[in-house]
C-alpha cells in the first residue's frame, strides 16, 4: 500500500501542498484531478522522492520515500514517474529508447520485451525510427513504453495522453490500463481528462489550491453536491428550483412540452447529440437534445432525476 500521511511542501514561502492524506491499495488506480496549478504534478513529484517534504511522510509498504537530502540520485527504484516532457534520447531509435535500461545479457528476451511494450502503445511500426523524427503524440507513447520496460511496482503518470489524438487515445487507454491492472501495478494518474477518471480509476483525489478537498470513487464524486468537483467532470449549471440551488449536468436537462421556460441561446453539434445553452433569466443552463433547435427559440425544460 502507498500511504501519504499529512504531507506539506513549499517551493518558497507559500505552501504548494497542504496537509494531504490518502492511501492507495496495491494494484489499484488512483486519479488525481483539479484545475491547472492546484498541485497535481507537485504531488506526484513529491511521492517519487524529488522533493524534501516540509512535513509528513510517504510510505510504500514499509519503505519510507525520502527526498534529495537522503538520496544522491532522487527517485525510488521500485517506482517510475512519467513527466510531461518525455525525456527521450533523440538520436537513437524508438526500440533503443524503450530498451535503454534493459539488460543486454539476454538479447532475445530484451527484444521480445521491447516489442511487447511497443504493441501496447501501438508503436511497433516505428521501432527503428529515431525519436527526433516522431510527433509529440508518438513521443508520448514511446515514453509510456519506456517507463514500463523495467516493470515498476508503482507508476506515476502526469497527463500521460495529453499529446495523443482522440482516435488513438481511446484504444491506447484500454490497452494500457488493462495491462497495468493485469500486472498489479499500482498507478497514480494526474489528469484533466474525465475518461481517465470515470472509466479506469478505482479512486479519485480532488485538489484545489494545494489542498485535497474530496476523495471517493469516480461514481461518488460524479454525483457530488460540490460545484467545483462537479465542474471537473463536465459542463455544470446552477439552477434555482423551488427556492433551492441545485447543480445539474446537461443530461439532466430535458426539453419538454411543459415545465420551466427557457430561450435557446446557442445550439452546438456534438456528434451524438446537441448541447443547448439555455437562458433562464440571469442563469445560463446547459442541456442535451438529439435534434437541433434554432437559436432564439422558446422552449420548456424539465430536470430529470439526478
Amino acid at each position: 500500500m502507498l500511504k501519504v500521511s499529512s504531507i506539506s511542501f513549499s517551493y518558497q514561502n507559500e505552501p504548494t501542498l497542504k496537509t494531504i492524506d490518502f492511501s492507495v491499495s496495491q494494484g489499484s488506480c488512483q486519479a488525481i484531478i483539479g484545475e491547472s496549478g492546484c498541485g497535481k504534478s507537485t504531488l506526484l513529484q513529491a511521492i517519487y522522492g524529488l522533493y524534501d517534504l516540509d512535513e509528513g511522510h510517504i510510505f510504500w509498504n514499509e519503505i519510507e520515500i525520502l527526498g534529495p537530502k537522503y538520496h544522491l540520485i532522487p527517485g525510488m527504484e521500485f517506482m517510475k514517474y512519467l513527466a510531461q516532457d518525455f525525456d527521450l534520447m533523440p538520436y537513437i531509435t524508438v526500440a533503443e529508447n524503450v530498451g535503454k535500461y534493459l539488460s543486454n545479457f539476454y538479447p532475445d528476451q530484451k527484444k521480445e520485451r521491447i516489442f511487447e511494450l511497443l504493441d501496447i502503445v501501438e508503436m511497433t511500426e516505428y521501432a527503428h525510427v529515431k525519436a527526433k523524427n516522431l510527433s509529440g503524440g508518438q513521443m508520448q507513447r514511446v515514453a509510456l513504453a519506456r517507463v514500463l520496460a523495467k516493470e515498476p511496482e508503482v507508476l506515476l503518470l502526469d497527463e500521460p495522453f495529453s499529446h495523443i489524438d482522440n482516435f488513438r487515445k481511446n484504444s491506447l487507454r484500454r490497452k494500457l490500463f488493462h495491462y497495468l491492472k493485469k500486472q498489479g501495478i499500482t498507478t497514480l494518474i494526474a489528469t484533466h481528462d474525465t475518461t481517465d477518471v470515470l472509466s479506469y480509476a478505482d479512486a479519485v483525489l480532488v485538489m484545489k489550491a494545494g489542498n485535497a478537498i474530496a476523495q471517493g470513487t469516480p461514481k461518488e464524486l460524479y454525483h457530488t453536491s460540490d460545484l467545483y468537483v462537479a465542474s471537473l467532470f463536465e459542463e455544470v449549471s446552477l439552477l434555482n428550483i423551488e427556492g433551492h440551488i441545485h447543480h445539474v449536468y446537461p443530461h439532466h436537462v430535458q426539453i419538454s412540452s411543459k415545465g420551466m421556460p427557457a430561450q435557446v441561446e446557442h445550439c452546438y453539434f456534438k456528434g451524438s447529440h446537441y448541447l443547448l445553452a439555455l437562458r433562464m433569466g440571469s442563469a445560463l443552463v446547459y442541456g442535451v437534445h438529439y435534434e437541433p433547435i434554432a437559436e432564439g427559440s422558446q422552449v420548456f425544460i424539465q430536470i430529470m432525476s439526478r
